[in-house]
């Protein structure tokens, strides 16, 4: 019996290991049988605005996000319908005109911050995962990812996370950890976490199947 692809949102703050996790599902699921959505790819475009009003954004909150079209592209995935995601230029805050292909593949994996503070992409998900760390440890690594990947300068990453980043954890993706159905702890390496993440996927995969038989 065929299945339709499960969805797995994977959430947490920024700095948290959601992106390591990602790697490691990757890698145990194969390149044939997991397929990524970032939330991050999502962003508004904001090309119609001078690059002065962009950098005054609040890119921490929901509606930064354009969450009717993941959303959407999500219950592509879950009927077996490749979709195109935007390409975001973080840069610039704009889309690139551009779009990459995301396969319907057996495991689906949204990530992003703000999923789970989100109704509409909760509805989507089958399985939701949030990793929980300390905020120090979220805060370094955020700092690092931005000046090594994003070009940023530290001072402009430590004025956002006091200005935006820490404020929108404590208001929407925290409070959000209530909903998840499993909470990791961050010491466990990707690959425990991973493990331990795919042994729950498997376990509600052949609970359906079950009922899809009886």
């Amino acid at each position: 019996m065929q299945q339709r692809p499960f969805v797995l949102g994977i959430s947490g703050g920024s700095g948290s290991g959601k992106t390591s996790l990602t790697r490691a599902l990757q890698r145990a699921a194969g390149r044939d049988g997991c397929s990524v959505v970032d939330h991050d790819s999502y962003y508004r475009d904001l090309s119609d605005r001078p690059l002065s009003a962009r950098e005054r954004v609040n890119f921490d909150h929901p509606d930064s996000l354009d969450n009717a079209l993941l959303a959407e592209h999500l219950g592509a995935l879950q009927r077996g319908a490749p979709v195109e995601r935007p390409v975001y230029d973080f840069a610039t805050h704009t889309r690139t005109g551009q779009t990459k292909r995301v396969e319907a593949r057996p495991l689906v994996i949204c990530e992003g911050i703000l999923i789970l503070a989100v109704p509409a992409l909760r509805r989507r998900l089958d399985l939701s995962v949030y990793v929980d760390a300390p905020a120090d440890v979220r805060a370094l690594r955020r700092v690092q990812r931005d000046v090594d990947e994003r070009g940023r300068t530290v001072a402009s990453v430590v004025s956002q996370y006091l200005e935006t980043v820490r404020p929108m954890h404590d208001q929407f993706v925290e409070p959000a950890k209530r909903a998840a159905d499993v909470v990791l702890d961050w010491r466990r390496t990707p690959d425990e976490q991973a493990q331990a993440v795919l042994e729950r996927v498997r376990a509600l995969r052949g609970a359906a199947l079950v009922q899809a038989a009886t």
